[in-house]
């Protein structure tokens, strides 16, 4: 880490204005500080930092940040700061339905609205089961104050009859292997004792570990910070490190404005395609980049897929190890050794002055955990950005999960106009699906979900499972977890609720994917879809009153991040009168 800067003056830091005053605010601000048991000489003319923490008793990849939180307020005590822990919604995957998703710009805007209204001048951001990574982020870009955000850590390895499983990947596998009559209920109690071991996100390289690589290359962590698993005795000493550093920031006056560059986004970008990571960072990306007033398209995920091999060996892209592997064969500084004529090094993070000094001496310890360039997972980026008369707006496909066989696949459509339909009906043998047809599900997008749920990986019949089928084409305009694998297109723009082409497939229709030629092609003419397109009358609108019709009045599409347009757009927001 850079060399401790000067101390700023009392009067210099944000908290002055509430504290440092002689008047009557002033006065009440510290007659209050002194009824919640604190001293003056603990917190006067101190750095104010904020630990947002989304632990909470139902989250269980959150459970641990509780005594994270103990960590990181002696890292700010030992620096010289004032740490103030402030609980903030919590985004269990698990268990909130219809998704978190459908909160994810909930939590951004109460981590903005909390950093802007408090005496705080630096900000520790708590988080990492899936949503919670980006929605954090964005709040705080968009206050730009000092931030270190601090992963949750990935669970420990399940274990089963001799098996390490993957938490999500093997969920779906071996459910699978269940309605295929393959392994019976004793089994599948077994397995649920022995998926999910401990506190902490999955341990696959799923959207949790993606984003929480993705925030480390972007520069907000500390070094290394994003693999460590969550109940290693390194992460407690890793959550006290991002809380000396948060002070050291602050008094540099090293914002998030000056982390959060385009080159950054560049970098997340190219860590993410060379992890094999989750679809799901597309998504975030883009909206996270916006809030930096940075602009991230899906053709700039496509560019850099063709530039960067996939090197992690980490299921379910690769085919063997776990995020523990991962962070002993080097974790993410050992992996950007090994793509850095691909990295923008010159550019600062929250520890160094550049990133070429923060990845000085990283190593890699496992050749086949982290691949070498000569011996890649896959010859370039794990997810292909697909254009074509179904998805003129993008669709997208993590295509080093999928059988090779269906990259290029041409089959009659199915179609399901909404998940549940789908769950009811999978089975029907009525509806002829064999292993050449292409499901196709519409209805759970951004709008039609609602919130885009990870219904995306449809599951296969019984009866092709039964006969040993695991993979086929599969297209909607949901989301998948990114556990999940498949030849699953997903983030089908514009989605089937606003009139997308989706929303006019009907059963019979022939789908060509050509995942080389990155095109998703309904063969259907022009004249034909203009007739369907007049006879479609639009779904009525999920919500009618509350968070959800400001969710359904402001959500933008699957292509530009699904963030809110009013939080989207370009703008100042005053900082509030103290005094």
């Amino acid at each position: 880490m850079t060399a401790p800067s000067s101390r700023k003056a009392p009067e210099q830091l944000r908290s002055h204005q509430w504290y440092g005053t002689d008047g009557l605010r002033s006065f009440s601000h510290r007659a209050r500080t002194r009824q919640l048991g604190y001293l003056p000489e603990e917190h006067l003319g101190k750095p104010v930092i904020a630990i947002l923490n989304t632990w909470s008793d139902i989250n269980p990849c959150h459970v641990h940040l509780r005594d994270r939180a103990q960590a990181v307020k002696r890292g700010v005590w030992q620096a010289g700061g004032f740490p103030l822990e402030f609980p903030v919604s919590t985004l269990s995957e698990t268990f909130q339905k219809p998704t978190p998703m459908l909160y994810r710009n909930l939590l951004a805007m109460e981590t903005e609205e909390l950093l802007r209204s408090y005496p705080v001048d630096g900000a520790v951001l708590m988080g990492g089961c899936d949503k919670s990574t980006p929605a954090l982020l964005m709040g705080a870009a968009s206050v730009d104050l000092p931030a270190v955000f601090v992963p949750a850590g990935p669970m420990l390895p399940g274990h089963w009859r001799g098996e390490t499983l993957g938490s999500g990947t093997d969920m779906w596998k071996y459910w699978d292997d269940k309605r295929a009559g393959l392994i019976g209920d004793c089994e599948m109690q077994e397995l649920e004792s022995g998926l999910a071991r401990s506190p902490g996100h999955c341990m696959t390289m799923g959207t949790a570990s993606t984003l929480t690589a993705a925030a480390e290359a972007l520069g907000v962590t500390v070094p290394g910070a994003s693999s460590i698993p969550a109940v290693d005795s390194g992460h407690d000493r890793m959550a006290a490190a991002a809380g000396l550093r948060i002070v050291e920031l602050v008094h540099r006056d090293r914002k998030l404005s000056d982390i959060l560059t385009a080159d950054a986004f560049e970098d997340a970008v190219t860590t993410v395609l060379g992890l094999g990571g989750s679809t799901n960072a597309v998504i975030h990306l883009i909206a996270m980049a916006g809030r930096a007033g940075v602009t991230l398209t899906l053709d700039d995920f496509d560019r850099v897929a063709r530039t960067v091999p996939v090197l992690a060996n980490v299921r379910p892209g690769g085919r063997t190890y776990l995020m523990e592997d991962f962070h002993f064969a080097g974790g993410l500084p050992g992996f950007l050794s090994r793509i850095t004529d691909l990295l923008h090094l010159d550019r600062p993070t929250v520890s160094h002055d550049t990133l070429r000094e923060q990845l000085d001496g990283a190593l890699v310890h496992h050749d086949d955990v982290i691949r070498t360039r000569d011996n890649p997972v896959a010859s370039e980026g794990g997810v292909a950005v697909l254009r074509g008369n179904l998805c003129p707006d993008g669709a997208v496909i993590k295509h080093i999960a999928a059988e090779p066989h269906l990259l290029k696949h041409t089959g009659p459509a199915v179609v399901f106009d909404d998940y549940r339909t789908m769950q009811r009906t999978i089975n029907d043998p009525e509806l002829g699906i064999t292993a050449d047809t292409v499901l196709v599900l519409r209805g759970s997008g951004p709008k039609g979900g609602p919130g885009m749920p990870e219904y995306g990986m449809l599951p296969i019949p019984d009866h092709l499972l039964k006969q040993g089928v695991r993979d086929m084409v599969r297209i909607s305009d949901a989301r998948m977890s990114g556990t999940s694998y498949g030849a699953c297109v997903l983030h089908v723009a514009p989605e089937s609720h606003v009139g997308g082409p989706l929303a006019l497939v009907r059963t019979g229709d022939p789908i060509t994917l050509d995942v080389e030629a990155r095109t998703l092609h309904l063969g259907v003419d022009d004249e034909e879809l203009e007739r369907r397109r007049a006879a479609w009358t639009p779904p009525p609108a999920r919500y009618e009153r509350g968070y959800g019709a400001l969710y359904n009045e402001q959500i933008t599409q699957a292509d530009t991040g699904c963030d809110f347009e009013f939080l989207a757009r370009p703008g100042t927001v005053q900082d509030p009168y103290a005094g």
